[in-house]
Protein backbone atom coordinates (compact mmCIF):
# COMPACT_ATOMS: atom_id res chain seq x y z
CA UNK A 1 0.00 0.00 0.00
CA UNK A 2 2.89 2.46 0.70
CA UNK A 3 4.29 1.48 -2.76
CA UNK A 4 1.09 2.46 -4.40
CA UNK A 5 0.87 5.81 -2.43
CA UNK A 6 4.32 6.91 -2.98
CA UNK A 7 3.78 6.21 -6.81
CA UNK A 8 0.75 8.04 -6.92
CA UNK A 9 2.31 11.07 -5.42
CA UNK A 10 5.39 10.74 -7.51
CA UNK A 11 2.92 10.83 -10.49
CA UNK A 12 1.39 14.26 -9.32
CA UNK A 13 4.53 16.03 -8.82
CA UNK A 14 5.70 14.97 -12.45
CA UNK A 15 2.22 16.31 -14.04
CA UNK A 16 3.98 19.93 -12.26
CA UNK A 17 0.86 22.12 -10.83
CA UNK A 18 -0.77 23.58 -14.06
CA UNK A 19 -2.10 19.60 -14.47
CA UNK A 20 -2.70 19.19 -10.14
CA UNK A 21 -4.48 22.51 -10.38
CA UNK A 22 -6.40 21.84 -13.74
CA UNK A 23 -8.02 18.55 -12.30
CA UNK A 24 -9.53 20.58 -9.60
CA UNK A 25 -10.75 23.18 -12.09
CA UNK A 26 -13.09 24.84 -11.58
CA UNK A 27 -14.01 24.80 -7.97
CA UNK A 28 -15.37 28.84 -7.80
CA UNK A 29 -17.08 30.64 -10.32
CA UNK A 30 -16.05 31.64 -13.10
CA UNK A 31 -15.93 35.38 -14.31
CA UNK A 32 -16.54 36.15 -17.87
CA UNK A 33 -16.20 39.69 -19.61
CA UNK A 34 -18.11 40.02 -22.54
CA UNK A 35 -18.09 42.80 -25.54
CA UNK A 36 -21.61 43.30 -25.50
CA UNK A 37 -23.94 45.37 -22.77
CA UNK A 38 -26.44 43.18 -21.01
CA UNK A 39 -28.97 41.68 -23.31
CA UNK A 40 -26.60 41.66 -26.25
CA UNK A 41 -25.31 38.97 -28.60
CA UNK A 42 -22.16 37.96 -26.49
CA UNK A 43 -23.98 38.75 -23.16
CA UNK A 44 -27.17 36.04 -23.70
CA UNK A 45 -25.21 33.57 -25.29
CA UNK A 46 -22.81 32.98 -22.60
CA UNK A 47 -25.70 33.20 -19.94
CA UNK A 48 -26.90 30.11 -22.30
CA UNK A 49 -24.02 28.58 -22.62
CA UNK A 50 -23.29 29.47 -18.53
CA UNK A 51 -26.19 27.64 -17.35
CA UNK A 52 -25.34 24.30 -19.13
CA UNK A 53 -21.74 24.25 -18.21
CA UNK A 54 -22.94 24.70 -14.52
CA UNK A 55 -24.65 21.73 -15.00
CA UNK A 56 -21.04 19.62 -15.87
CA UNK A 57 -18.64 21.15 -14.20
CA UNK A 58 -20.73 22.25 -10.91
CA UNK A 59 -19.66 26.08 -10.61
CA UNK A 60 -21.43 28.99 -12.49
CA UNK A 61 -20.61 31.70 -15.35
CA UNK A 62 -20.85 35.09 -13.95
CA UNK A 63 -21.05 37.53 -16.47
CA UNK A 64 -19.23 41.20 -16.67
CA UNK A 65 -20.09 43.51 -19.11
CA UNK A 66 -17.87 45.51 -20.95
CA UNK A 67 -18.79 47.10 -24.23
CA UNK A 68 -17.35 50.23 -26.29
CA UNK A 69 -14.53 50.44 -28.14
CA UNK A 70 -14.71 48.28 -31.26
CA UNK A 71 -14.37 45.68 -28.44
CA UNK A 72 -11.02 46.84 -27.31
CA UNK A 73 -12.53 47.64 -23.76
CA UNK A 74 -12.57 44.03 -22.66
CA UNK A 75 -9.63 42.42 -24.54
CA UNK A 76 -7.77 45.18 -22.61
CA UNK A 77 -9.04 43.64 -19.15
CA UNK A 78 -8.82 39.92 -20.05
CA UNK A 79 -4.82 40.41 -20.74
CA UNK A 80 -4.91 42.45 -17.35
CA UNK A 81 -6.64 39.76 -15.43
CA UNK A 82 -4.71 36.99 -13.74
CA UNK A 83 -4.18 33.94 -15.67
CA UNK A 84 -5.66 31.26 -13.62
CA UNK A 85 -8.27 30.37 -15.61
CA UNK A 86 -11.06 32.38 -13.65
CA UNK A 87 -11.70 35.40 -16.13
CA UNK A 88 -12.04 34.34 -19.44
CA UNK A 89 -13.34 36.80 -21.94
CA UNK A 90 -15.97 36.60 -25.61
CA UNK A 91 -14.33 38.61 -28.53
CA UNK A 92 -15.64 39.41 -31.58
CA UNK A 93 -13.28 38.84 -34.47
CA UNK A 94 -12.94 42.65 -34.46
CA UNK A 95 -10.17 42.96 -31.60
CA UNK A 96 -8.11 40.06 -32.98
CA UNK A 97 -8.40 40.57 -36.71
CA UNK A 98 -9.11 43.91 -37.88
CA UNK A 99 -8.82 46.60 -34.60
CA UNK A 100 -4.68 46.61 -34.78
CA UNK A 101 -5.39 48.01 -38.31
CA UNK A 102 -8.05 50.62 -37.90
CA UNK A 103 -6.85 51.87 -34.47
CA UNK A 104 -3.40 54.04 -34.71
CA UNK A 105 -2.68 52.57 -30.92
CA UNK A 106 -4.17 49.12 -29.05
CA UNK A 107 -4.54 49.20 -25.31
CA UNK A 108 -3.69 45.93 -25.81
CA UNK A 109 -1.85 43.23 -27.56
CA UNK A 110 -3.74 40.62 -29.64
CA UNK A 111 -1.32 37.99 -29.67
CA UNK A 112 -1.19 37.97 -26.16
CA UNK A 113 -4.78 36.71 -25.87
CA UNK A 114 -4.43 32.68 -25.65
CA UNK A 115 -7.28 31.32 -27.45
CA UNK A 116 -10.14 28.64 -26.00
CA UNK A 117 -11.96 28.33 -28.42
CA UNK A 118 -13.99 29.87 -31.79
CA UNK A 119 -18.06 29.75 -30.65
CA UNK A 120 -19.96 30.81 -33.57
CA UNK A 121 -20.37 33.09 -36.86
CA UNK A 122 -22.52 35.49 -36.42
CA UNK A 123 -24.13 35.72 -39.96
CA UNK A 124 -23.60 39.11 -41.16
CA UNK A 125 -26.32 40.40 -44.59
CA UNK A 126 -26.28 42.96 -46.71
CA UNK A 127 -29.84 44.05 -46.68
CA UNK A 128 -32.18 46.61 -48.44
CA UNK A 129 -35.27 48.29 -47.89
CA UNK A 130 -37.75 46.13 -50.86
CA UNK A 131 -39.00 49.33 -52.10
CA UNK A 132 -35.56 50.43 -53.47
CA UNK A 133 -36.70 47.21 -56.05
CA UNK A 134 -32.82 45.90 -56.06
CA UNK A 135 -32.06 42.33 -56.40
CA UNK A 136 -28.28 42.11 -56.55
CA UNK A 137 -25.52 43.99 -55.29
CA UNK A 138 -24.22 44.93 -58.61
CA UNK A 139 -28.31 46.84 -59.13
CA UNK A 140 -27.97 48.52 -55.78
CA UNK A 141 -24.38 49.88 -56.89
CA UNK A 142 -26.42 50.55 -60.10
CA UNK A 143 -29.06 52.77 -58.13
CA UNK A 144 -26.65 54.64 -56.10
CA UNK A 145 -24.66 55.95 -59.19
CA UNK A 146 -28.09 56.73 -60.52
CA UNK A 147 -28.98 58.09 -57.56
CA UNK A 148 -25.72 59.85 -56.24
CA UNK A 149 -25.51 61.36 -52.92
CA UNK A 150 -28.63 59.93 -51.72
CA UNK A 151 -27.68 56.81 -50.18
CA UNK A 152 -26.82 55.88 -47.09
CA UNK A 153 -26.38 52.50 -45.09
CA UNK A 154 -25.70 51.05 -41.86
CA UNK A 155 -23.56 48.85 -40.08
CA UNK A 156 -22.27 48.05 -36.59
CA UNK A 157 -19.02 46.74 -37.32
CA UNK A 158 -15.78 48.29 -38.85
CA UNK A 159 -14.27 45.80 -41.03
CA UNK A 160 -18.13 46.01 -42.75
CA UNK A 161 -17.40 49.53 -43.22
CA UNK A 162 -14.29 48.81 -44.67
CA UNK A 163 -15.98 46.39 -46.57
CA UNK A 164 -18.47 49.13 -48.12
CA UNK A 165 -15.77 51.86 -48.46
CA UNK A 166 -14.44 48.79 -51.03
CA UNK A 167 -17.06 48.89 -53.18
CA UNK A 168 -17.20 52.33 -53.31
CA UNK A 169 -13.34 52.09 -54.86
CA UNK A 170 -14.10 49.30 -56.90
CA UNK A 171 -17.29 49.54 -58.00
CA UNK A 172 -18.39 52.98 -58.08
CA UNK A 173 -20.86 52.98 -55.81
CA UNK A 174 -22.25 56.11 -54.06
CA UNK A 175 -23.06 55.70 -50.43
CA UNK A 176 -21.79 57.18 -47.23
CA UNK A 177 -22.22 55.18 -43.72
CA UNK A 178 -24.32 56.73 -40.72
CA UNK A 179 -23.98 55.78 -37.13
CA UNK A 180 -26.66 53.72 -35.55
CA UNK A 181 -27.22 52.93 -31.19
CA UNK A 182 -28.82 49.06 -31.62
CA UNK A 183 -30.12 46.48 -33.85
CA UNK A 184 -33.83 47.73 -33.08
CA UNK A 185 -32.71 51.13 -34.22
CA UNK A 186 -30.78 49.95 -37.55
CA UNK A 187 -34.16 47.76 -38.49
CA UNK A 188 -36.42 51.14 -38.02
CA UNK A 189 -34.20 53.30 -40.19
CA UNK A 190 -34.11 50.21 -42.75
CA UNK A 191 -37.79 49.56 -42.72
CA UNK A 192 -38.72 53.74 -43.28
CA UNK A 193 -36.53 53.92 -45.94
CA UNK A 194 -34.18 57.11 -44.16
CA UNK A 195 -31.25 54.37 -44.23
CA UNK A 196 -32.26 52.09 -46.88
CA UNK A 197 -29.41 49.90 -46.75
CA UNK A 198 -27.79 47.84 -43.75
CA UNK A 199 -24.91 45.29 -43.46
CA UNK A 200 -26.51 43.76 -39.87
CA UNK A 201 -26.58 40.33 -38.18
CA UNK A 202 -29.34 38.42 -39.70
CA UNK A 203 -31.12 37.88 -36.43
CA UNK A 204 -31.85 41.40 -36.39
CA UNK A 205 -33.53 41.41 -39.74
CA UNK A 206 -34.75 37.53 -41.17
CA UNK A 207 -38.28 38.49 -39.66
CA UNK A 208 -38.30 41.76 -41.79
CA UNK A 209 -36.71 39.34 -45.09
CA UNK A 210 -39.30 36.64 -44.90
CA UNK A 211 -42.06 39.21 -44.76
CA UNK A 212 -40.43 41.00 -47.90
CA UNK A 213 -40.30 44.09 -46.23
CA UNK A 214 -36.13 43.46 -46.94
CA UNK A 215 -34.79 42.02 -49.24
CA UNK A 216 -31.26 40.34 -48.63
CA UNK A 217 -28.11 40.86 -51.24
CA UNK A 218 -25.43 38.48 -50.38
CA UNK A 219 -24.09 37.22 -47.38
CA UNK A 220 -20.27 38.41 -45.55
CA UNK A 221 -19.04 35.70 -43.82
CA UNK A 222 -18.79 33.46 -47.21
CA UNK A 223 -20.41 30.93 -44.79
CA UNK A 224 -23.93 29.85 -46.07
CA UNK A 225 -27.21 29.53 -43.80
CA UNK A 226 -30.08 26.79 -44.30
CA UNK A 227 -31.90 30.38 -43.03
CA UNK A 228 -31.12 31.99 -46.37
CA UNK A 229 -30.36 29.06 -48.70
CA UNK A 230 -31.24 31.47 -51.81
CA UNK A 231 -28.80 34.39 -50.98
CA UNK A 232 -25.16 34.25 -51.88
CA UNK A 233 -21.73 34.88 -50.31
CA UNK A 234 -19.84 37.52 -51.49
CA UNK A 235 -17.42 35.27 -52.89
CA UNK A 236 -20.00 33.50 -55.31
CA UNK A 237 -20.25 37.07 -56.78
CA UNK A 238 -17.08 37.50 -57.61
CA UNK A 239 -15.58 39.88 -54.73
CA UNK A 240 -12.19 39.10 -54.74
CA UNK A 241 -11.55 40.48 -50.89
CA UNK A 242 -10.98 38.36 -47.58
CA UNK A 243 -14.26 37.76 -46.16
CA UNK A 244 -15.03 40.13 -42.84
CA UNK A 245 -15.27 37.13 -40.53
CA UNK A 246 -17.69 38.09 -37.49
CA UNK A 247 -17.79 35.71 -35.05
CA UNK A 248 -17.55 34.90 -31.63
CA UNK A 249 -14.97 33.15 -29.40
CA UNK A 250 -13.47 32.58 -25.99
CA UNK A 251 -10.04 33.92 -24.43
CA UNK A 252 -8.13 33.65 -21.71
CA UNK A 253 -5.50 35.65 -19.93
CA UNK A 254 -1.62 35.42 -21.32
CA UNK A 255 0.02 32.87 -19.18
CA UNK A 256 -3.38 30.85 -18.68
CA UNK A 257 -2.40 27.10 -17.97
CA UNK A 258 -2.28 24.87 -21.32
CA UNK A 259 -4.26 22.15 -19.05
CA UNK A 260 -7.24 24.82 -18.08
CA UNK A 261 -7.11 26.14 -21.60
CA UNK A 262 -7.93 22.35 -23.28
CA UNK A 263 -10.47 21.35 -20.06
CA UNK A 264 -12.54 24.70 -20.32
CA UNK A 265 -12.35 23.94 -24.55
CA UNK A 266 -13.68 20.00 -24.12
CA UNK A 267 -16.67 21.07 -21.72
CA UNK A 268 -17.78 24.12 -23.82
CA UNK A 269 -17.37 21.76 -26.95
CA UNK A 270 -19.92 19.37 -25.45
CA UNK A 271 -22.16 21.75 -24.70
CA UNK A 272 -21.85 23.51 -28.29
CA UNK A 273 -22.39 19.78 -29.75
CA UNK A 274 -25.61 19.14 -28.32
CA UNK A 275 -28.60 19.56 -31.45
CA UNK A 276 -30.95 21.38 -28.75
CA UNK A 277 -28.41 23.58 -27.52
CA UNK A 278 -27.34 24.17 -31.37
CA UNK A 279 -30.59 24.87 -32.70
CA UNK A 280 -32.23 26.95 -29.55
CA UNK A 281 -28.95 29.43 -29.31
CA UNK A 282 -27.26 29.37 -32.67
CA UNK A 283 -29.15 28.35 -35.71
CA UNK A 284 -32.53 29.95 -34.62
CA UNK A 285 -30.29 33.58 -34.24
CA UNK A 286 -28.80 33.50 -37.12
CA UNK A 287 -25.65 31.89 -36.38
CA UNK A 288 -23.40 29.00 -37.49
CA UNK A 289 -21.40 27.47 -34.78
CA UNK A 290 -17.48 27.11 -35.19
CA UNK A 291 -16.25 24.72 -32.46
CA UNK A 292 -12.10 24.27 -32.81
CA UNK A 293 -9.64 23.63 -30.52
CA UNK A 294 -7.45 26.00 -29.52
CA UNK A 295 -4.44 24.84 -32.08
CA UNK A 296 -6.90 25.55 -34.85
CA UNK A 297 -8.77 28.56 -33.67
CA UNK A 298 -5.04 30.06 -33.08
CA UNK A 299 -4.13 29.53 -36.60
CA UNK A 300 -7.63 30.54 -37.94
CA UNK A 301 -6.58 34.31 -36.51
CA UNK A 302 -3.10 34.43 -38.34
CA UNK A 303 -4.56 33.22 -41.50
CA UNK A 304 -7.46 36.02 -41.01
CA UNK A 305 -4.93 39.07 -39.98
CA UNK A 306 -3.84 38.45 -43.21
CA UNK A 307 -6.58 39.03 -45.01
CA UNK A 308 -7.80 41.51 -43.45
CA UNK A 309 -4.35 43.35 -43.33
CA UNK A 310 -4.67 43.53 -47.09
CA UNK A 311 -8.37 44.28 -47.16
CA UNK A 312 -7.75 47.38 -44.89
CA UNK A 313 -4.67 48.28 -47.09
CA UNK A 314 -6.46 48.64 -50.34
CA UNK A 315 -9.10 50.39 -48.66
CA UNK A 316 -7.58 53.37 -48.36
CA UNK A 317 -9.06 53.34 -44.49
CA UNK A 318 -6.96 55.75 -42.62
CA UNK A 319 -6.05 54.18 -39.41
CA UNK A 320 -8.31 55.94 -35.78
Amino acid sequence: MKLIYSFAVILALLAGPSQVHAQNYPSRPIHVLTTSSAGGISDIFMRALGEEMQKRTGQPLIIENRPGAAGNIAARACIDAEPDGYTICILMADALIYNQFLFKKLPYDPDKLQPIINLFHLIQVLVVNSDLKVKTVDELVAASKANPGKFNYLTASLPLAVFMDSLVKEKGADWVRVPFKGGGEATTAILSGTTPIGLIGLGNVKSQIDAGKMTALALTNNIRTPQLPNTPTFADIGYKGAPSQTWYGLFAPPGTPKAIIDKFNAEAMQVMKDPVFQEKFITSRGQVTAINTPEEFAKQIIEERAGAKEVVKQSGVEPM
